[in-house]
């Protein structure tokens, strides 16, 4: 019996969630064991979100959002990697395993 962990994650609608959405269109998979929740921009997910998230029952956390000098909302993404910075240390305090990080994603989008 493998473990396959249960994924919140949180993606900007300019770029990550466009990307998922097109990988349904052309039948290009994703594993099934990650919940999409569609934000405007990465800087909104508020670190109250992915501690819910990790009270809820879900083992990790993915925040995806526009490559960091592209945001269709000219800084969010620097935003959101500042207050994932901080969310990691928070909950390194509150003693959650490490391996639970929440983790982040700026991908370089195709033009």
């Amino acid at each position: 019996m493998s473990f396959e962990p249960k994924i919140a994650g949180f993606l900007c609608d300019c770029c990550a969630y466009v990307a998922a959405d097109r990988a349904g269109l052309f039948r290009i998979s994703y594993p099934s064991n990650i919940q999409i929740i569609k934000v405007m921009c990465s800087g909104r997910v508020d670190p109250s979100f992915v501690l819910y998230s990790l009270s809820k029952g879900f083992d990790g956390v993915l925040i995806a959002g526009c490559h960091l000098s592209e945001c269709h909302y000219e800084k969010g993404n620097f935003k959101a990697r500042r207050r994932i910075a901080l969310l990691k240390k928070l909950i390194e305090q509150m003693g959650i395993e490490p391996e639970r990080e929440v983790g982040m994603d700026f991908s370089r989008r195709r033009r």
